[in-house]
């Protein structure tokens, strides 16, 4: 297990790396406090986003009743397995608009989750993205000079700690709270023309927020069998509304700036006065969150179902941040997912212990631009290989490919192709001795 743990940290630590170059490349990311992270495993998002389905060797990051589970017959009834999983994705974007066309891409880290079984209780912990922000938008005058360029990054992450707990065999029940932490900053840059020639000094304006909040989430998961052979499974989450803190700065500048290279020399500089405003620390709402679905299955064979998510995304307010011709309203969405398995006892072939996953997904995302409500669709697939000597580690890749946006009114659609990567590692840490 050693081996298993320094190999995923080098794993984790060449993804970190590579997300401090990354974020979201979405402009979708510009509004609110960023791009909403899919909170999830590979495992989750290969099946459309399906949380409903639990088992004892993966952990389920969007249902914390998934911490708590069934003693395996393999471990004589006794426990069950700690859980470990990290994972990161490489996402490509192509951006459209009615008159161009542009591509861009980021490696990011996704999530790192640990799960302990303590008895009919089961503690889990962990750290993951919670939004993301990243874009650079321009826009040009009727003359088609460069008029302003806007620019993006950070994002909200999540530290969390949970607790499941099993009432019976077939009913969990768990809950999770989260310590949000990050910062995001932005900036406008402004130029001006004299006699159609790029004036020496331009304006800049520069926002930093610095965020920080608690927020929790309540889960229940109840399994049973209909039939001799079929499993009826069911999940339900609730995250209440809650408020995060926003520590404000605000900047304007005179610089010199080229818009070929990008580079940006501050000539002179004044902070504003936030404090006066009232703005200086502001509160802004995380909005409430409710999910419920339900599948049947046969159990270690093939699993579908179907999950709604209902987020009341109008409740969201940042009191710093104002931008015309835009709206939050209340957002949902609709998973359809489920894997098969060809025969998971197989040890003579592979490729038939190999878990196949597949689903689609239809999301309103809660913003209006322009009047135009922005939707998301994706259809993601996806494949579980086991790995070492053990019947439960394994790699996952899943893949999605979907669209974001439209290209009326002046927006841009987003067609995005995701390839994610995670480990799960699974062992058994605490045995009953045998003999004194």
């Amino acid at each position: 297990m050693i081996k298993k743990l320094v190999i995923v940290f080098i794993i984790t630590c060449a993804i970190h790396v590579q997300a401090q170059n990354g974020g979201s490349p979405s402009p979708y990311s510009y509004y609110g406090i960023g791009s909403l992270k899919f909170k999830g495993t590979v495992e989750n998002r290969s099946m459309g986003g399906l949380s409903i389905f639990m088992d004892s060797i993966h952990l389920n990051l969007r249902n914390p009743a998934g911490y708590a589970g069934n003693k395996l017959k393999v471990y004589n009834n006794e426990n069950r397995p700690m859980k470990f999983t990290v994972g990161g994705g490489s996402n490509n974007l192509t951006l459209k608009t009615d008159t161009d066309t542009q591509k861009t891409g980021s490696t990011t880290f996704d999530y790192m989750a640990l799960s302990v079984p303590m008895g009919k209780f089961g503690l889990g912990f962990g750290l993951m993205p919670y939004t993301s922000v990243g874009y650079k938008l321009e826009s040009f005058t009727t003359t088609n000079d460069l008029d302003k360029r806007y620019k993006g990054e950070g994002g909200l992450n999540k530290a969390f700690v949970g607790l499941g707990y099993q009432i019976t065999p077939k009913l969990s029940i768990g809950f999770d709270a989260s310590y949000n932490f990050g910062n995001i900053q932005n900036s406008a840059l402004q130029f001006r023309y004299q006699d159609g020639d790029l004036a020496q000094y331009q304006t800049m304006e520069n926002n930093r927020s610095d965020l920080s909040g608690v927020n929790f989430n309540f889960g229940m998961s109840y399994k049973t069998m209909v039939t001799d052979k079929l499993q009826l499974s069911t999940g339900l989450t609730y995250m209440p509304k809650s408020k995060i803190t926003s520590e404000n700065m605000r900047a304007f500048s005179t610089v010199i700036a080229d818009p070929r290279t990008e580079q940006v020399l501050t000539v002179s500089g004044v902070e504003a006065d936030l404090e006066a405003q009232g703005l200086k620390k502001t509160d802004l709402t995380l909005p409430s969150t409710l999910s419920f679905g339900a599948g049947i299955g046969r159990p270690q064979k093939w699993f579908a179902g179907a999950e709604y998510t209902f987020q009341k995304t109008s409740e969201f307010d940042n009191p710093i941040v104002s931008v015309e011709n835009s709206v939050f309203v209340d957002a949902s969405t609709i998973a359809l997912g489920g894997f098969y398995i060809p025969n998971y006892k197989s040890f003579s072939r592979y490729w038939e212990r190999i878990v196949y996953r597949a689903g689609m997904r239809f999301e309103n995302t809660g913003l209006e631009i322009n009047n135009q409500t922005i939707n998301e669709f994706g259809i993601s697939f996806g494949v579980g290989l086991p790995v070492g000597a053990d019947l439960f580690s394994n790699a996952n890749i899943g893949f999605e490919i979907g669209k974001r946006g439209t290209t009326k009114e002046n927006l841009i659609q987003e067609n995005f192709m995701n390839l994610q990567i995670s480990l799960s590692l699974n062992d058994r840490w605490f045995q009953k001795r045998k003999y004194n």
